[in-house]
């Protein structure tokens, strides 16, 4: 029905999470709408993160260079590691602009039910990390959840003969969200994390 070059451009949409074919047919026309020049910063940008991204060689960070620009920073500290699923969380906690220690991405969770055991994600350079460094503590920021659980323990477990602290931030209630519109596994997490009123 289309030009090849627009079925394509169609189809490569429509690989991207959430987009559907009528999504993918409405982002393809609106690319046919730019002018050339902005044609060429979007193919640019496209194959910039082909040929340039990879992986940090400390905290599996994404990066354009070998050591990403938080593990190369020299103000960081470099005796606590945040450790988290994926890059966008390191983004999204880099925001907030309230933490200055080091990252450690795992790229994924512990779930026996989808078959991804430890061994499928990077928690043994997280534990060479440990070994070879002066950490003294471990911040886990996984997704509250069986899996995250899960990877939570499990990391707790192989750290327990180190001398490191292994802390999790706080879940709880959102500020602001009426009690009668939250989940059960976040009110029964906020319960078991309850705190003193100071």
């Amino acid at each position: 029905m289309y030009p090849k070059s627009v079925s394509s451009l169609i189809e490569c949409f429509k690989d991207l999470p959430g987009i559907g074919e009528k999504s993918a047919e409405r982002l393809a026309f609106a690319m046919l709408g730019f002018d050339k020049d902005r044609l060429t910063t979007f193919a640019t940008a496209i194959s910039d993160v082909r040929d340039k991204i990879r992986r940090c060689s400390v905290c599996n960070n994404i990066s354009e260079t070998a050591v990403c620009p938080i593990c190369g920073n020299s103000n960081r500290k470099k005796d606590t590691i945040f450790v988290v699923e994926k890059p966008k969380d390191v983004a999204l906690f880099e925001r907030l602009g309230v933490y200055n220690g080091l990252y450690h991405v795992l790229d994924g969770l512990i779930s026996p039910l989808e078959g991804i055991n430890p061994d499928d994600i990077n928690i043994k350079s997280l534990l060479d990390r440990v070994k070879n460094n002066d950490v003294s503590e471990i911040i886990l920021a996984l997704k509250p959840s069986i899996e995250g659980e899960t990877t939570m323990q499990y990391i707790k477990k192989i750290l327990e003969n180190e001398k490191v602290k292994v802390s999790k931030i706080a879940t709880g209630v959102p500020i602001g969200t009426d009690i009668e519109y939250i989940d059960t596994m976040t009110l029964e997490m906020a319960l078991e994390e309850r705190k003193d009123i100071s």
